[in-house]
């Protein structure tokens, strides 16, 4: 079997390096920290996924997976080489590609053998163009070297699942050596691959999470119409997941998509557009409906009260979805700051997010306003005059509606996850405001 290297152990590289040694190739994962690889060495995740460690532990003891941060004996006799940094928006949109370049020449100066070199990283239309050409511009060794791209489709809380149980398996080559190898990689995990040329394959990326995150927006924009109109989002959604044509996924309306790659993508592909003088418009209408959702709650609390100032606050949910300890475009990031600019005093509850949050909003006075981290929803709940739900965890959703009226000093939620049912909620006596529902 091939000898696969991996650079990057974030969400992308960690977890594909894991699950191809999972089915049965020698793995070296690549990461420039020290401390992050004696961590993964340990047997201990940097990203909170399920399963993920327990695949890590099992695989790293039979000798199947290991980490280090010396490159050149993990790119040296690699057969595959798969590229999976992170790739961060600018301030101007577009993808910085410092770390693709950074690995591109580790590559180029290392290598000793014939290597396919695989992005999995999303970068984008024409990068991959470069990146080989920059490894041949640097190339040391006189060794045949190509570059394919393999976008990656896993959701942040399922990537594990994702990545093994994928609906299709994308490669983007350009020669007939690329290609089968790639499909000889992923045979073992017995998956569709469509196989198509590097520019289409860093296309369909871009246009599949901007294709959802269109769907999200575009739900959010019917539920804030929805309650203007008296309808309800929920039953509106429902009726239209029975259309084939539709589906019924990414349906559910809220405040908003986060994370690191819808934001992020929408942004690289509209910037995309512009550098070619060409509008999405579309996607720029994504953009906007998501960036005024993730407040919605925060303004029409600011229309009930006089004021946040010296109001205990709990904030139930920081991460920007369950499942996952990223805070990446997390509206509560949108909100916390809003509520502590007003004095309020927040105690806020994640079950797995708290730590991050804390490197960001420190326990304790922060500015006019105050946080505190608590261990429980209901220890959040206690005596608040208000309470804010930002993200669907088990625990929160098992909170039960009465329970807002006995801890609360004033039972008043806004839920930007649509919880629950807006009559349990009017007959436990709390004053319950959602998203697209009166």
């Amino acid at each position: 079997m091939y000898n696969i290297a991996v650079a990057g152990t974030g969400y992308v590289g960690l977890v594909a390096g894991v699950c191809f040694a999972e089915k049965g190739y020698r793995v070296t994962c690549v990461d420039v920290d020290e401390e992050k690889v004696e961590l993964m060495r340990s047997g201990i995740s940097p990203i909170f996924e399920a399963d993920l460690e327990e695949m890590m532990r099992r695989n790293y003891s039979e000798g199947r997976l290991s980490y280090t941060t010396d490159f050149r004996s993990a790119y040296r006799n690699a057969d595959v080489i798969f590229i999976g940094v992170g790739t961060p928006e600018q301030p101007d949109g577009s993808a910085n590609l410092v770390h693709i370049a950074a690995v591109a020449r580790q590559i180029a100066e290392t290598v000793e053998k014939e290597c396919l070199v695989v992005v999995k990283s999303t970068v984008p239309v024409g990068t991959n163009d470069k990146v080989e050409q920059f490894i041949k511009d640097f190339l040391v060794n006189d060794v045949r070297v190509e570059v394919a791209s393999n976008p990656e489709f896993l959701a942040q809380g399922t990537a594990v699942r994702d990545t093994l149980h994928a609906p299709r398996v994308i490669i983007g080559t350009e020669s007939e050596w690329a290609e089968e190898m790639l499909r000889k990689i992923y045979e073992p995990f017995g998956l569709p691959i469509v196989s198509v040329s590097r520019r289409s394959a860093e296309m369909i990326k871009y246009a599949s999470n901007d294709f959802l995150a269109l769907k999200i927006s575009y739900m959010n924009d019917i539920a804030n119409l929805c309650e203007l109109v008296g309808a309800n989002i929920q039953e509106v959604a429902q009726g239209m997941s029975f259309d084939e044509r539709i589906g019924g996924r990414f349906l559910n309306a809220g405040i908003g998509y986060g994370g690191s790659c819808f934001p992020k993508d929408t942004m690289a592909l509209y910037y995309l557009g512009k550098q070619h003088g060409y509008k999405l418009r579309t996607v720029k209408a994504a953009i906007e409906v998501n960036k005024d959702q993730k407040t919605m709650l925060y303004r029409k609390a600011s229309s009930r009260l006089i004021t946040f100032n010296n109001l205990k606050v709990a904030v139930l949910g920081l991460t920007f979805k369950p499942g996952t300890d990223d805070l990446r475009e997390a509206p509560s990031l949108e909100n916390v700051p809003l509520l502590l600019e007003q004095g309020a005093n927040i105690f806020a509850y994640d079950p797995v997010g708290k730590e991050h949050f804390a490197n960001l909003f420190p326990e304790g006075r922060n500015g006019k306003g105050s946080i505190a981290y608590v261990e429980s929803p209901r220890d959040a709940l206690k005596q608040a005059s208000i309470c804010f739900i930002f993200t669907e965890w088990a625990d929160i959703k098992e909170v039960a509606p009465h329970e807002y009226k006995n801890l609360m000093k004033t039972p008043l939620v806004y839920d930007g996850r649509n919880i629950y049912a807006t009559v349990d909620m009017s007959k436990a006596g709390v004053e319950y405001h959602s998203i697209g529902r009166i």
